[in-house]
């Protein structure tokens, strides 16, 4: 009964599929490197060879080079919302479904959408405007990638709120990487291309340093590299040659901690185009009555964090951490598993010692990797 009933739900997701729109993502490094331009470029060409092209969200940051490739284009009209007393304007994703061209440009992926929106992120949007079947180009910026999220930070020193969930980025038919060298990016920066003079010395002081940018270029290239990889192997290499990774996050009620495992799971799961999942262990002393509030809290936000990178969460009660680790790989399939770094006392490093041989020995008899993250 089961396995007809995932082979039915298999069979609804694909006829889904087929009737979704194709999904284009420009991707760069940051500000400047001309996705907008690009985009507006690629609907010029749409438009001239007989495509029915409409800009449904597009910002040109009063870039001149940019607003120029405006003209000419037809341009869904955004709608107003009213926000504390303001009168802001957002994408008008009824009129675009409404419409129902054949490809809508949908720039800043990442973006929040104003209190009272439909949906919360634009990239909601974008799936809905899938899902209705119309083709979309969209572009991000590298930074914005959520299990990115920490190295970005590490990089800048600067944590990007508004983020984009890797599954996102997964269901796109298409990445293309938008790329400049540091020299030339900071050489538009000067030239005031990217933002207004005011603001230019600010920026070559952080975001816009040469070491930056080198860093985020190569986090740029190599993630459209995983994505097209990802794509050979699944569209390319067959099927029987592939090995069907699956992957084991083990967290705890530390957010930090659970957040780098979560993180950098969902990386590699990504990479492999894998399933995966997140195990929490409920212990007693982390009961509902025992466990701390922000503790709850943290564990809720881990939880939100990982389903919307993919991820499924098991949360079991037990009094053997590794018993129920071991028990979930075999049931699950699993080939690594996951674990942070200990943070533990050479006292109590001893007194684990037992427990974690125990959970080794079992994993390598059942030939499931071990990986400790950093």
């Amino acid at each position: 009964m089961e396995e007809q009933r995932k082979s039915a739900q298999e069979f609804l997701d694909l006829i889904k599929k087929s009737r979704s729109g194709k999904f284009k993502i420009y991707i760069g490094m940051s500000a400047g490197v001309g996705k907008s331009y690009r985009m507006l470029q690629e609907a010029h060409t749409l438009m001239k060879n007989g495509i029915d092209v409409k800009i449904g969200y597009i910002e040109t940051h009063n870039r001149q080079e940019t607003h120029a490739l405006l003209d000419g284009l037809p341009i869904v009209p955004r709608r107003t919302l009213f926000y504390k007393g303001k009168a802001l304007e957002e994408m008008d994703l009824n009129a675009i479904i409404n419409l129902r061209p054949e490809v809508v440009i949908v720039d800043e992926l990442a973006h929040t959408n104003i209190e009272g929106s439909k949906n919360e992120k634009r990239w909601q949007d974008v799936i809905e405007i899938l899902e209705a079947g119309i083709n979309v180009i969209s572009a991000v910026n590298i930074q914005h990638i959520e299990s990115l999220n920490e190295e970005v930070k590490q990089i800048t020193g600067i944590e990007v709120k508004e983020r984009v969930p890797d599954s996102v980025l997964a269901q796109a038919d298409e990445v293309v990487n938008i790329d400049l060298t540091a020299d030339e990016l900071i050489a538009r920066l000067k030239e005031g291309k990217i933002y207004e003079a005011q603001k230019i010395e600010t920026a070559l002081q952080n975001f816009f340093k040469s070491d930056h940018i080198l860093q985020l270029r190569e986090l740029a290239l190599k993630e459209v590299a995983s994505q097209v990889e990802r794509k050979v192997e699944t569209e390319v290499t067959k099927p029987n040659t592939i090995k069907h990774e699956r992957f084991l996050a083990c967290i705890s009620s530390n957010e930090k901690t659970a957040k780098t495992v979560i993180r950098k799971t969902a990386r590699l799961a990504n990479y492999y185009h894998s399933k995966w999942y997140v195990l929490y262990v409920q212990t007693p002393q982390e009961s509902a009555d025992n466990i701390a509030l922000d503790k709850q809290r943290y564990l809720i936000n881990n939880f939100k964090l990982a389903t919307e990178l993919g991820a499924e969460i098991i949360k079991i009660e037990s009094t053997s951490v590794s018993k129920t680790i071991i028990e979930q790989a075999n049931e699950r399939k699993i080939t690594t598993i996951c674990i942070g770094k200990p943070h533990l006392n050479l006292f109590k490093i001893i007194l684990s010692t037992n427990v974690f041989n125990h959970l080794l020995n079992k994993l390598s008899s059942n030939n499931i990797d071990l990986v400790i993250l950093s």
